[in-house]
């Protein structure tokens, strides 16, 4: 029997009945409705760049379906039904051997058929230069190829693939029309590029800034730096980390003025810590250190690792930072990333039942209805 729920729909503030049934929606319809009695319907949240989640590190080789699971239960917990599994930066070889066992294990896991919407290689074409490798291993980095590109594409078939590269590289014009003519997403990050770099980068297919004010020295010359140079670029998009640690408010509300609601989405760039809590953790060769603070940290380190944000609190901090409502900025953790890199946004008909229901008043709280999954509260 077809189900039905009257909310507002949050893209255009008026109220809709949904109607799904087996979870598929069937349509979204306008209704006539009081909207002060109404929860707003919207989209699950979408996370371009995951590396890790409740305590499951992706950069290894031992995780498995099992560990994948409880990753993917754990975003969902934190309003995300999607995400691009991120492999970073290692010797070639084997960041596809490991996108070759992650869709191996997707095919066999009905859970992660739905939650693993593609890839995201952070890596191996950026800068090996101190500050802007971040804490990616420099003796792994080299030049993006259109060959190199191509042996991407035979282990990731017709998937989803965002790729972040640095376009100083020589040859990267040509590896990122090579991307483009295969159907990747090209992004571009860990850098120090030239404006005339990012121009012929974008000329070539580029479309955004993997974490912008991130993957660089934490000084930067006052006059001329990436960030004023991505900023400077038109039309070039960026995904932000709002957890106030990677971005202090100040600047976060300053690169989204500057920059727009068209061009900004954000992203958790979560490793294993994300969804647990202080500790200790792995990240690839790494081992982690998480404190009350929030901050993942290589020990004895001072430049951040990776962030230990969920989803759900980011749209919540970014919100605290920009001090707009919850449903405001929720458009730039589900629809604008979704449009960004290609995927379907959502709450459209034939599209799976996944959606949540804000409900304001004295016990703000979000529910989270996701298709085959049991349905959770988180308060607010």
């Amino acid at each position: 029997m077809p189900a039905h729920l009257d909310a507002i729909d949050n893209r255009t503030g008026s109220p809709v009945r949904l109607t799904h049934e087996n979870g598929i929606i069937v349509s979204l319809e306008p209704i006539e409705a009081d909207p002060s009695l109404l929860p707003r319907l919207l989209p699950p949240l979408l996370d371009i760049q995951v590396n890790g989640y409740a305590g499951v590190d992706f950069q290894g080789d031992s995780a498995g379906i099992e560990e994948l699971e409880t990753a993917a239960r754990g975003l969902a917990d934190a309003a995300c039904s999607r995400f691009l599994l991120t492999v970073v930066t290692d010797r070639f070889d084997r960041m596809l051997s490991r996108i070759d066992r992650y869709r191996a294990a997707r095919t066999e896991s009905e859970l992660l058929s739905r939650r693993i919407a593609g890839w995201h290689l952070e890596g191996p074409f950026m800068s090996p230069l101190p500050g802007f490798v971040g804490a990616h291993p420099a003796e792994f980095m080299e030049p993006p190829s259109p060959a190199r590109i191509r042996e991407i594409k035979a282990h990731t078939g017709d998937d989803p693939v965002l790729l972040t590269i640095a376009p100083e590289w020589p040859g990267s014009p040509d590896a990122i029309r090579e991307a483009r003519t295969l159907g990747f997403r090209v992004w571009l990050g860990h850098s120090d590029a030239s404006p005339e770099q990012l121009a012929e980068a974008v000329a070539a297919g580029a479309e955004g800034f993997t974490h912008l004010s991130n993957g660089c020295p934490s000084e930067l010359h006052r006059h001329d730096n990436i960030v004023f140079r991505v900023m400077d670029q038109p039309g070039l998009r960026a995904s932000l980390i709002p957890d106030r640690i990677h971005i202090s408010p100040l600047l976060f509300r300053i690169l989204n003025r500057a920059l727009g609601p068209d061009r900004i989405c954000y992203t958790t760039d979560c490793m294993s810590a994300a969804g647990s809590g202080p500790g200790t953790y792995k990240l690839a060769r790494f081992t982690l250190e998480v404190g009350e603070d929030g901050i993942v940290r290589q020990p004895g380190e001072s430049n951040y690792a990776g962030s230990s944000l969920a989803p759900l609190e980011g749209v919540k901090r970014a919100a605290q930072m920009l001090d707009h409502p919850i449903h405001e900025v929720w458009p730039f953790f589900s629809d604008q990333p979704a449009r960004f890199v290609g995927l379907p946004r959502g709450l459209e008909p034939r599209t799976p039942a996944d959606y949540c229901l804000l409900f304001t008043g004295t016990e703000p709280r979000v529910e989270i209805h996701f298709a085959g999954d049991p349905d959770r509260t988180v308060r607010l």
